[in-house]
């Protein structure tokens, strides 16, 4: 019975890392299950009262603009009030499809302001699939809005 238990911890932990979710009525969740909170709209703007260094466990809810290509281990979420915030999954628990672009999310994690490193930038537009002479164009930080996501719930078109 230990081996057995053992096994079926092992291929749940497999199933978990490679990014396989819970799909119900058009639903598919990744990482850590939530509850959904009302007037998620109105949490966008949570980033106008943060400032670099300071974070707040929130919800957020938008549509997504792109996603990793290379493993799906990161996103950038249009939010409603027009900003674009870049996200990444907690301790690279899960990742989502690659394939999800232009489908709504709700975000459950914690949002804060990053000054990016040039060689951060790089990577994720590496990962993006951008030309070598684009990358090389990318010279300073850049304040970016971010979100670590511990459990993601994205509604299928």
């Amino acid at each position: 019975m230990r081996v057995f238990n053992s096994i079926s911890t092992l291929i749940v932990m497999f199933f978990v890392v490679a990014g396989f979710s819970q799909r119900i009525d058009g639903e598919a969740r990744f990482g850590s299950s939530f509850k959904v909170e009302e007037n998620l709209e109105q949490k966008n703007n949570v980033y106008a009262n943060l400032v670099t260094g300071n974070s707040t466990q929130t919800q957020l809810k938008g549509a997504i603009k792109e996603v990793c290509q290379a493993k799906g281990c990161w996103m950038r979420v249009d939010l409603s009030n027009g900003e674009e915030v870049f996200v990444r999954f907690k301790d690279y628990g899960f990742f989502v499809p690659t394939d999800v672009a232009g489908n709504e999310v709700v975000m459950n994690g914690k949002a804060f302001i990053e000054e990016m490193s040039v060689e951060d930038q790089k990577h994720y537009a590496k990962d993006k699939g951008l030309m070598t002479t684009e990358i090389a164009k990318i010279t300073a930080p850049k304040k970016t809005l971010r979100f670590e996501a511990d459990g993601v719930l994205i509604t299928e078109k």
